[in-house]
């Protein structure tokens, strides 16, 4: 795996940092089946040949990480503090600890609809609730069924890639990360190196649906993935489930699939979203775009080679440090934080069963896929 490998890691890397994650729910495999014998280099074939791009289906998610319980209402108000430290942070950098933390923890359930690369819907169903992402050309609708609220933006046809980018951004909004089991297996795949070893697994079955096990082991000895395994479908090639296991843990760490597919053109109104009459509804502008033509981006300033994260280390044993000037300044007084890690030599720590995150006394922060020692030691 290459230094890009890191963007698979869960959002607790730095929880105000990034916020985006794999998660899932321990889905229950059907019974095995006997598939044509495949080589692990066919079935990785198989899967950069898949030519699927529309499909309807229900994805579920969970996560079993051994995260800490806590108080989700702490910090979440704004009030001061009460031990004399300067003013705590606001409700907006409390909401987005709380939104990382639901990305890993508890278990998720979305709709899906894809009819083309621009034309997409999807529905969380929350308790008593629902939400609703709609892309459709250059509209782009996110509405929230608790709160009767709807965001609009609207996008001119030839900034395709500004469109993509702000459902990306209203997607993040949302109670989940919302990959597809072809996204995040991707993820894994797209950094394929001598650093593991691809097998092939038990056939079985996915959604009903036929599937190759295609098994990611890693090779290094200090990491805390013990396997990461895809479900290939057999018969398009689409990844329909991907499994992550922890060292020394029998269930699932981490685990996202289909347990419902169906590859029919979704109906085409799916994708017309008309809030209700009675929602509220906010018309969002788009940034303000440089002059394209001119390629005036003389006020443009690259971040200083200081203020950007470094990998050391390599495969699934690689280190991302985050420099301290590069660290929110809310992110070390928010109690939430405060309950999220514990003391430890040389500053705070978060371990998880596939994760560790160390917050020097510097202001630092390293992360990775090992031992909190590990990270102790790569801080100096």
């Amino acid at each position: 795996m290459s230094r890009n490998s890191l963007k698979w890691l869960p959002a607790l890397v730095v929880p105000v940092v990034v916020v985006g994650a794999i998660i899932a729910v321990p889905l229950q495999a059907g019974a095995a089946v006997d598939l044509p014998d495949k080589t692990p280099e066919q079935v990785l074939l198989l899967v950069n040949d898949s030519t699927v791009s529309t499909f309807s289906g229900t994805i579920a998610q969970s996560s079993d990480l051994g995260l800490p319980s806590l108080d989700l209402g702490a910090g979440m108000t704004g009030a001061a503090p009460t031990d004399g430290s300067t003013a705590a942070p606001g409700p907006e950098s409390a909401a987005v600890l709380t939104t990382a933390l639901e990305l890993l923890s508890g278990s998720h359930e979305f709709r899906v609809y894809v009819s083309d690369p621009s034309t997409s819907r999807i529905q969380v169903m929350d308790h008593l609730a629902e939400r609703d992402l709609v892309r459709n050309g250059s509209d782009v609708w996110l509405y929230d069924s608790s709160s009767n609220a709807a965001t609009h933006l609207s996008v001119p046809a030839q900034l395709s890639a500004t469109a993509a980018a702000k459902f990306a951004e209203l997607e993040s909004q949302l109670p989940t990360d919302l990959s597809t089991p072809a996204q995040l297996a991707e993820r894994f795949l797209g950094d394929l190196d001598p650093s593991t070893t691809v097998s092939v697994g038990t056939d079985t079955r996915v959604a009903g649906r036929g599937v190759y096990q295609l098994v990611l082991t890693p090779k290094a000895t200090d990491t805390l993935v013990a396997s990461v395994s895809i479900a290939v479908d057999a018969e398009t090639g689409l990844p329909l489930q991907v499994t992550v296991l922890a060292q020394g843990q029998a269930a699932p760490a981490l685990q996202v699939g289909f347990t419902a597919i169906d590859f029919a053109q979704p109906a085409a109104d799916l994708f017309n979203f008309v809030p209700p009459a009675t929602a509220t509804v906010t018309e969002q502008a788009l940034p303000a775009m440089p002059d394209a033509a001119s390629r005036d981006h003389a006020e443009a300033t690259a971040p200083a080679a200081g203020d950007l994260p470094t990998v050391t280390g390599t495969g699934w044993s690689s280190i991302v440090e985050i420099p301290a000037a590069a660290v929110p300044a809310e992110l070390s007084g928010n109690p939430m934080l405060e309950q999220l890690t514990q003391a430890v030599d040389g500053g705070r720590a978060l371990t998880t069963s596939l994760l560790s995150v160390f917050l020097a006394q510097d202001g630092r922060v390293f992360a990775g896929a090992v031992p909190l020692p590990v990270l102790q030691a790569a801080a100096g």
